[in-house]
């Protein structure tokens, strides 16, 4: 079972995205394989801090995390989320830049900068990630459903296979560096000579340079396109709701990463149903025959329609609960209920011979209002509905 983000870094879901960053440096120096050499206990603590680090320093899949936990980011969710069980090291060390800067990494490890240049070789820039609306109806949302998509975005360049270059022979290991994608720097201080590390100026890191560009992408390894993307939406989802699918946003550049794919939720206006969270509520008007004889009405339901049966004398206010007719709950196995609130219909233009037969039903005492002493309030409905 997977170990919780928070309690791996050694935070509380109210730390700041600094103090996220501060303790991931203090863990993945600690299980830093240069530190602990063939320890593999160590470097899986390693990739499990860095995977909790790549969750909890994204701003849209901590707020996933925090509402879902783990199973934000499994395959039913979003068509994927973030894989962090799959990280190798390479995509660990490119990002150590970041996380340590590019001098403070290689000065800490004494220039052991070698596990940061394979990590940076051949990777150009991480594409951007991208936002897109997605419109569900209730029955979509009461059942879960598959989406497909095409989304305008940077893909890869078929052409070239997001290297950039004309051929394969258009790239050559970059002569700053030596293909490392990092310069060494030696200084004379009071306290001896200091090597520091830097991100090559000449390859930005790639290790690489291209001698002569891709017609198609033009250096970039990317081209504007089109994709078609199926998404799975799990049940229950609410407006404003956001799904993060890993790889699908923008490709990087020259051979990097590509962003993701952020989904946002908007719900479709039922004509007849409200949503309140996981309960539905629907309006039922009865005629005043209806309300004292009794009778049995079809109302609609997120799932189809269903048959209830009014008794005689329902007042108006009543409400009726349809237990379990409600929307399902997205992180849990609970569910709403349907609830039916009864409108006596008062007709606003009546006939003569109406007013009369209603004049002559007024008199009777039978109908005073003679409300029991155990009714309950209006008050005491609307708590009892979303209590």
């Amino acid at each position: 079972m997977k170990r919780d983000y928070y309690e791996i870094l050694g935070v509380s879901k109210s730390s700041t995205q600094e103090e996220i960053k501060k303790a991931y440096r203090k863990v993945a120096m600690q299980y830093h394989p240069d530190r602990n050499p063939g320890d593999k206990a160590a470097e899986e603590k390693f990739k499990e801090a860095a995977e909790a680090y790549e969750v909890l320093n994204d701003p849209d899949k901590r707020a996933q995390y925090d509402r879902f936990g783990h199973n934000a980011f499994s395959g039913g969710r979003g068509g994927g989320g973030f894989q962090g069980g799959g990280m190798n090291m390479e995509d660990i060390f490119s990002q150590f830049g970041d996380i340590f800067g590019d001098d403070a990494f290689g000065s800490f490890f004494g220039g052991g900068g070698g596990r940061r240049s394979s990590g940076s070789r051949g990777r150009g820039a991480r594409g951007s990630n991208l936002r897109v609306k997605l419109k569900m109806n209730f029955e979509e949302i009461a059942k879960g459903a598959t989406k497909t998509i095409k989304v305008k975005k940077h893909v890869k360049c078929q052409t070239c296979t997001g290297s950039g270059a004309k051929d394969k022979n258009s790239v050559q290991t970059c002569g700053t560096c030596g293909g490392s994608g990092q310069v060494r720097r030696v200084q004379n201080t009071f306290l001896g000579q200091m090597q520091t590390v830097s991100t090559c100026p000449a390859c930005n890191g790639e290790g690489t340079t291209v001698t002569s560009k891709c017609n198609a992408c033009r250096g970039e390894g990317r081209v504007y396109g089109e994709e078609t993307v199926s998404i799975e939406i799990p049940a229950g989802v609410q407006e404003g709701m956001q799904l993060s699918i890993n790889g699908k946003g923008n490709a990087g550049e020259r051979g990097g990463s590509p962003g993701d794919l952020i989904v946002l939720i908007e719900e479709e206006a039922h004509p007849q149903l409200q949503r309140d969270g996981l309960n539905v509520a629907f309006d039922l008007y009865l005629s005043f025959p209806d309300a004292v004889f009794g009778t049995q009405v079809e109302v609609p339901t997120i799932d189809g329609r269903a048959k209830i049966k009014i008794p005689a004398g329902t007042q108006s206010g009543k409400i009726f609960r349809l237990k379990g007719k409600g929307f399902p709950s997205v992180n849990s196995y609970e569910r709403g209920d349907q609830l039916i609130h009864v409108n006596i219909w008062t007709p606003q233009h009546i006939s003569p011979e109406e007013k009369s037969m209603l004049e002559k039903m007024g008199k009777s005492s039978n109908f005073e209002p003679k409300p029991e002493k155990n009714e309950k309030s209006f008050f005491d409905k609307v708590r009892e509905m979303f209590s």
